[in-house]
């Protein structure tokens, strides 16, 4: 089992609340999901990922407090190494996932030898990225900006995937940076929206007393998925099987693609 926090913003943001000082932060999560952590920054100036990975607990490593599709990971499948830890790099696509798939024999014959050589780690999650990119390779849409093909055909794979009986759990959040799916099916995720007009943000206090105050900008919008409520504000739970379309600019929103 693992966590997810992903976050699309229309300015460049400090998210310290989410990372490491709410009461359900990932850095708080970590003490139970304590087999590495990562973090994926868009930079939208260099149209280019950066990844840093650790597999130390992300509450007790130095560099995690210093760093956002982002990630804890408790392990399931795999050793605890930097091959098996989240995010996942291919391209344009940065993925991580939380679950746990039981059908990998499948996501194998099903993907093509190109991508199953770009596996590095052992995880299941690795796999289900490399069938995705597949599903993805087919539709002709891996190395295009996110579409409504792109829509199609991963609102199509998750389909598939959820009706093979025994799949297994795999909720996630697949990114190319500019465009963010999240996809729930066996593992919670919430959907948190903030605007200018948002007035918890800016201070808060938590159940035991600890009061946490976040920067926040008078233009700056975003949303949040997280695999926890990290904050005590109006999330919106995803029901089994949603798939989500977030768009970061001109400003942040989202839309259902499958339910």
């Amino acid at each position: 089992m693992c966590r997810l926090l992903g976050i699309a913003a229309n300015e460049s943001t400090e998210f310290r609340i989410a990372l490491r000082e709410a009461p359900k932060s990932l850095a708080a999560l970590s003490r139970e999901h304590r087999d590495g952590w990562g973090i994926a920054v868009y930079e939208p100036a260099t149209e280019a990922w950066r990844i840093d990975r650790g597999l130390a607990c992300a509450g007790e490593d130095a560099r995690f407090h210093e760093l956002l599709i982002s990630h804890v990971r408790k392990k399931t499948v795999g050793d605890v190494t930097l091959a098996n830890t989240h995010p996942f790099l291919r391209g344009r696509w940065v993925f991580a996932h939380n679950g746990t798939i039981l059908d990998i024999a499948w996501l194998r014959d099903h993907s093509c030898p190109r991508r199953l050589a770009e596996i590095e780690g052992q995880t299941d999650s690795e796999i289900l990225f490399a069938w995705l990119l597949t599903k993805f390779d087919e539709a002709g849409v891996t190395g295009a900006p996110a579409s409504v093909a792109t829509d199609r055909a991963l609102s199509a794979a998750t389909r598939q995937a959820r009706e093979r009986q025994g799949f297994g759990a795999f909720s996630f959040l697949l990114s190319d940076g500019a465009t963010t799916y999240a996809h729930r099916f066996g593992r919670s995720l919430f959907l948190l929206e903030r605007g200018p007009r948002d007035a918890v943000r800016v201070r808060r206090e938590s159940s035991d007393g600890t009061v946490v105050e976040t920067p926040w900008s008078q233009g700056r919008t975003a949303l949040f998925v997280a695999s926890e409520q990290i904050t005590a504000e109006p999330w919106w739970p995803l029901e089994d099987g949603m798939l989500l379309r977030i768009e970061r600019a001109p400003l942040p929103s989202w839309q259902l693609i499958a339910a």
